[in-house]
């Protein structure tokens, strides 16, 4: 079969239902295996950091946090790479190698965790490229945009974005049980010795990244045997002229608002519950709850991209940066930042989550906008939701190495949180300005 589709009308009722729907619904299903597995493999550092420190690997605190914050730091610099490679190589090109690239993350994460000799130096390089997962989705949304006809695009967008984030949580929710025994017998090396206290059980920890690496070369596979390239062709230097309206710089603030905090939180929860309830008595274990974080976020955006087709996004953004501002309140008031006692800690987990629903909220509302507010070019549409997610994935580092440095230098994530409060005011004054107050400029 042919690599490239010549003839594709998804606006066109009669070619959608004969042709055009059966092969954007297949497309849809393989890219978004491959995204959980993208996710997956951007933040199974996030999952595996906590753990360095207990099984023998001398890393500070701070060193820790930027081990977390790197794979956002490559994945929203490659996803700047990512956002024009689809016009120019095709769906089934990128899709298929970007599979099969992610092998190098997972197996040199393995192979660094089961030498305790192996040096920071190149655990932070194998946190760089586990970004490759992270770049993956500024090509794999504009693909499904393109897909797909206008009345369809939330729904669609919102299930590929919304289960390929069920990644995140998947790394953090599989993470602690694959390491507790020889998933792959020998062939994975010998366990560590995990301790905690005067407790001492062995771990397995490099399972925490063997375990993508089937997956990935099955739907590697399968991306290249079952997927096509569309014909929106165009040159990197013609996808440029996104960046000469000034919507798209509008959009990147509020997808930086939702997206960005859920990576970024994403990466840092499991961190935060260590560095912040970790010093009492009885603590908690970080990778118990964080999961549930992403878990609540990538649910909320599957089902809310449905909604959004039917009520427009600008009114769910809306609702979602005021919503993620109240959380952030929450969190400074009620002293779930600053705790004299382990007591705070589910009002602090309570806070967080709520911050994650309103992210997922935000997540569906502005996918559904962007398509809108850049109707009349679908590539252009395309080249700005992979823009803007681009930016929105340095979440991660971001975010990770803020919490860090305001933990290092003030004893509490406190002055973080007073910023983030300031720049989802801005983002959420921006979305009603020009996308949702009565007679604004581009309503959807």
């Amino acid at each position: 079969m042919a690599t490239w589709i010549e003839r594709w009308e998804p606006e066109n009722e009669a070619f959608w239902n004969e042709t055009g729907g059966r092969i954007a619904w297949r497309t849809l299903a393989v890219t978004t295996a491959s995204l959980v597995l993208s996710f997956a493999s951007w933040f199974m550092m996030s999952a595996v950091v906590v753990r360095l420190p207990s099984i023998g690997f001398a890393f500070t605190p701070m060193e820790l946090f930027w081990l977390a914050a790197m794979p956002g730091l490559a994945g929203g610099t490659l996803r700047i790479v990512n956002t024009f490679l689809i016009p120019v190589f095709g769906t089934r090109a990128v899709v298929t190698s970007a599979n099969f690239l992610k092998l190098i993350p997972c197996v040199g994460l393995g192979l660094a965790i089961a030498d305790p000799a192996t040096p920071l130096w190149v655990f932070m390089a194998l946190a760089f490229v586990a970004g490759l997962g992270g770049g993956d989705f500024s090509s794999f949304m504009p693909s499904t945009s393109l897909f797909f006809p206008k009345r369809l695009q939330g729904a669609a967008l919102g299930i590929q974005a919304g289960v390929g984030n069920f990644g995140v949580s998947l790394v953090q929710f599989v993470a602690p049980w694959i390491v507790g025994f020889a998933a792959f017998g020998t062939l994975a090396g010998g366990p560590q010795s995990f301790v905690k206290g005067e407790l001492s059980r062995p771990m397995w920890l490099q399972n925490a990244a063997y375990i993508w690496v089937p997956f990935l070369l099955v739907c590697g596979v399968a991306s290249g045997a079952w997927l096509r390239s569309l014909p929106v062709r165009a040159s990197f230097r013609e996808q440029l002229d996104i960046f000469k309206d000034k919507h798209t710089w509008f959009c990147t603030i509020t997808y930086v608002m939702t997206f960005g905090s859920f990576s970024g939180f994403a990466a840092a929860f499991p961190l935060m519950i260590k560095q912040i309830y970790g010093v009492f008595p009885d603590a908690p274990d970080p990778l118990r709850y964080a999961f549930y974080g992403p878990l609540i976020g990538s649910l909320v955006r599957v089902l809310f991209g449905f909604v959004a087709d039917k009520t427009g996004g600008a009114v769910l953004t809306q609702l979602s940066g005021l919503g993620m501002i109240g959380c952030v309140a929450w969190l400074i008031l009620g002293g779930t930042l600053t705790p004299d006692s382990a007591a705070a800690f589910p009002a602090f987990v309570a806070a967080m989550l709520a911050l994650f629903f309103f992210c997922g909220i935000g997540n569906a509302a502005t996918f559904r906008q962007y398509p809108i507010i850049f109707g009349h070019s679908p590539r252009q549409a395309a080249g700005v939701l992979g823009w803007t997610a681009a930016v929105a994935a340095y979440g991660p580092f971001v975010f990770a190495s803020l919490i860090g440095k305001s933990i290092t230098v003030t004893g509490s994530a406190t002055a973080f949180f007073c910023g983030a409060a300031v720049f989802y005011a801005l983002a959420t004054g921006i979305n009603w300005w020009y996308y949702a107050r009565t007679g604004c400029e581009r309503p959807c």
